[in-house]
């Protein structure tokens, strides 16, 4: 099964140089145990911009969907067998990044 974890920030280009050395190595151990699928960081909500097409004419919004405090600074996809593998290792990515995570299962088919 498949899974997002979401890491969530407040702070916008604020990983330091220990943590994102911490996230190599986290996302080095995800693919050797089979765990990888796909991870990205992102750039922060200014360079968002929100797109309706439901009307017949797309309207482009620049900015964030959403005004929070917190935001999506990043996330992984990985593979796990089941919901408590992936809270696990969702706890340790936690860790490797210094921020929360959320984690939420891709619909199955």
């Amino acid at each position: 099964m498949q899974y997002l974890v979401s890491v969530i920030d407040d702070r916008t280009g604020s990983a330091t140089s220990d943590e994102m050395a911490a996230i190599d190595t986290f996302n080095d151990r995800l693919v050797a145990e089979g765990h990888w699928v796909f991870a990205g960081g992102l750039a922060s909500p200014s360079a968002a911009t929100v797109i309706d097409n439901r009307g017949g004419e797309a309207l482009f919004t620049d900015g964030p969907f959403l005004e929070s405090k917190e935001y999506l600074a990043g996330f992984w996809v990985i593979n796990a067998p089941d919901l408590d593998v992936a809270l696990a290792l969702a706890a340790e990515g936690s860790r490797a990044c210094n921020r929360k995570v959320e984690v939420r299962p891709f619909l199955e088919e």
